[in-house]
C-alpha cells in the first residue's frame, strides 16, 4: 500500500526525512520500510504542500502511553528522498474536491488530509498514489 504523510518539513530539499512519533489514520499504522510515501510540508507549518517521493527506510510503532484510555496510533518513520516534485499540489489545489463519493484521486487526498487538518500518515488507493506519481 502507498502512503502519504503530512508533516513539518524543516528542509523540504532534504536527503532523508526524520519522523517523530506521527499520527496515523486510515491505515497509516501498517507503514512499513519498503513502503512507498508520498511527503507533504504541512501548510499548517507553512509549508508548500507535495514536495517529495520516497522509500521508507525504518518505521517503528510508538509505544502506547499508560493509563490514557483512547490514543490514536503513532508511528516513526524515516524516509529516503527518490524524487522532488515539479509542480505544486497542496490545500488550495486540492480544496475543490468535496464530493465525498466521486471516487477521484484528488477528492480522497483532500478528504483525507484536509478534511480533519492535523498532520498524519494516512494509506492511500493506487489510483491516488498514480496520481500523486504525476507530480514528479
Amino acid at each position: 500500500m502507498p502512503y502519504v504523510i503530512k508533516a513539518h518539513v524543516p528542509d523540504v530539499r532534504a536527503k532523508v526525512f526524520v519522523f517523530i512519533a506521527q499520527k496515523t489514520m486510515y491505515g497509516g499504522k501498517h507503514i512499513a520500510p519498503g513502503d512507498t510515501v508520498f511527503v507533504f510540508a504541512s501548510e499548517n507549518t507553512g509549508g508548500p504542500g507535495l514536495i517529495a517521493r520516497g522509500r521508507v527506510t525504518s518505521a517503528e510503532a510508538t509505544p502506547k502511553k499508560r493509563g490514557v484510555e483512547r490514543q490514536t496510533p503513532r508511528v516513526s518513520i524515516t524516509v529516503q528522498r527518490t524524487a522532488l516534485a515539479k509542480r505544486a499540489l497542496g490545500r488550495s489545489e486540492l480544496k475543490p474536491f468535496t464530493d465525498w463519493k466521486d471516487g477521484r484521486p484528488e477528492t480522497e487526498l483532500n478528504f483525507k488530509f484536509y478534511r480533519q487538518a492535523t498532520d498524519k500518515i494516512a494509506g492511500i488507493s493506487d489510483d491516488a498514489a498514480a496520481f500523486l506519481a504525476t507530480f514528479f
